[in-house]
This record gives structure tokens, C-alpha cells and sequence, in this order.
């Protein structure tokens, strides 16, 4: 929806008022603002769930996540404060400046990865605590919580997988199966590792976090994966796990689908000769 609204705010021919609430996932509150008189600048706030209690501070976003949005859109975007009330996070958006065409859709991408942005920059204020100690519980997608665990030098990141059917189910473990051989190939790789039960680490954890069909996996993650870029990278690979799985299940369900029509279409094509 955020997508569709900027872009179709762009390509006006004439300049036009926008004044649109909207929620994503359940949970993430968006309000877009402009007006006629002012057609080159744009309000974005956004109201979103903290990603754990820990990141999560009295009032408005830590420094840290405004430091990343204005390094993330500065090109085209200034964070307004205060931001609007009842929103974590305001920014004023000018796509003026970006001639090309595809410059202002790039921009309009970027944008809507905000949540992420968010998210990412919190998780990654986590993972820079390698010296505390205990298991957080972090919820990106309301439906998919993970965990983190850290311990004196490690952190430990441990996903809880959960699947609708059977088939999604075999698929996954032997996915998990196959990136913990592969994983132990790569030195440098963070470790992983599949276990249908929970880890030590969750000890403790209630009940309704640790019941899965399709067990946990675990990535270990040392200080050098967490160095200067590598710490954005990192915690963006973590936040969107779950959803790579949930993209590998669907490619290889309709992968397996297309082998079989073609199979099928195959034996239609011999059949009729015997």
C-alpha cells in the first residue's frame, strides 16, 4: 500500500492532497500527509513495535535508528522531529531532487522498507552487546518470534520454525539439513545448526514460545560478523530468515509442481501409441 500511494503521488500530472492511514502486518501503523500547496514534500510516520522490550526506550526511537534512517534516506528524506504525535518516527520526503524516472522508484522502494530499517538498526544494537548476557526474545513478524541468546563472546540466534502442512514441513527439514552440512564448510560462516528440540539456551522460555513441528535453528554470531558493515548485513539476514525459508518452500513446492505437469504431459503425449 505504501508503495502504490507514493507512486501514485509521483506520477500526478497535477499536484493533489493526500491524507491516508493504513496498517501493515497487524501491527505497523503508516500516515502519509501532503498537500496541493506544497505537491514536492511528503510526511511519512510510521508507528511500529519495538523489536524487544530491551530496544525499546521510554520515549520516541533511540538515537542510534534516527542515525540510520537519516544515513539510509538522506539523499531524499529529513527526520522530522518531534515526529507526529502517536507516531515513533516522521520523516519529510522530496523526491524532487531525483531527475530519472527509476531514481524516484528506487527512492519509493527504499522507503517502504522502513519498518526494516527500524528493526534492523535495533537488532543490530543487540547483536553489538556481546559482552551481556541471557535470551531476548525479538518479534519482527508477530507470528514468527525469535530468539537471541548471548553469552560472553557468542550470540546465539534461534528460530523457532513452525510450518501449515506436511509438505512445507519435509521441505523445510531438508533445507535445514542441507544449510547445516553446507554451513560447515565456510570457516568464517556463522555456525548453524537444526534441532528438533529446543536448545539449552531456551531454558526456562514459556511453554507456547518452544512448541514447533519443525524444530529450531540456531546461527552462532561471533564478533567478526558483526564488525563496522558487517553488523547491518548480519542483522538483516537474521530479520528476514523466516521469510527466505518461507520463499524456498514456495519455489521448490511449484518447482516440484512444474516437473510433474510436464511428467504428466509427457505420458499423455506416449500413451495414446500402446
Amino acid at each position: 500500500a505504501l508503495v502504490e500511494i507514493l507512486t501514485r503521488f509521483q506520477s500526478a500530472e497535477r499536484p493533489m492532497p493526500v491524507d491516508h492511514t493504513f496498517f501493515e502486518f497487524g501491527s505497523v501503523r503508516y500516515h502519509v500527509q501532503a498537500s496541493a500547496s506544497d505537491p514536492e514534500n511528503v510526511y511519512l510516520s510510521i508507528s511500529t513495535p519495538s523489536l524487544s522490550h530491551e530496544a525499546s526506550p521510554s520515549t520516541g526511537l533511540p538515537e542510534f535508528t534516527l542515525q540510520e534512517a537519516t544515513k539510509m534516506y538522506h539523499k531524499f528524506a529529513e527526520v522530522v522531529e518531534p515526529s507526529k504525535e502517536g507516531y515513533a518516527l516522521t520523516l519529510k520526503l522530496n523526491f524532487s531532487g531525483l531527475a530519472r524516472p527509476k531514481d524516484r522508484a528506487r527512492a519509493v522502494r527504499q522507503v517502504s522498507l522502513l519498518q526494516s530499517v527500524i528493526l534492523g538498526s535495533q537488532l543490530k544494537h543487540l547483536l553489538g552487546s556481546l559482552g551481556s548476557s541471557g535470551a531476548t526474545k525479538l518479534v519482527y513478524n508477530h507470528r514468527d518470534p525469535f530468539f537471541v541468546s548471548r553469552t560472553p563472546g557468542k550470540i546465539s540466534a534461534i528460530f523457532p520454525m513452525r510450518f501449515r502442512d506436511d509438505t512445507d514441513l519435509a521441505v523445510a527439514t531438508s533445507f535445514f539439513q542441507e544449510l547445516q552440512d553446507a554451513g560447515s564448510s565456510y570457516a568464517r560462516a556463522p555456525r548453524c545448526s537444526w534441532s528438533a528440540i529446543p536448545p539449552p539456551e531456551l531454558r526456562g522460555e514459556p511453554v507456547h514460545h518452544l512448541t514447533t513441528n519443525g524444530g529450531f535453528v540456531s546461527f552462532d554470531i561471533f564478533e567478526r560478523h558483526v564488525k563496522r558493515k558487517r553488523a547491518a548485513k548480519t542483522a538483516w539476514i537474521l530479520l528476514n530468515f523466516q521469510a527466505y525459508v518461507k520463499y524456498h518452500i514456495k519455489c521448490t513446492r511449484n518447482y516440484i509442481q512444474s516437473r510433474m505437469r510436464k511428467r504428466q504431459e509427457t505420458l499423455a503425449e506416449i500413451l495414446p501409441f500402446y
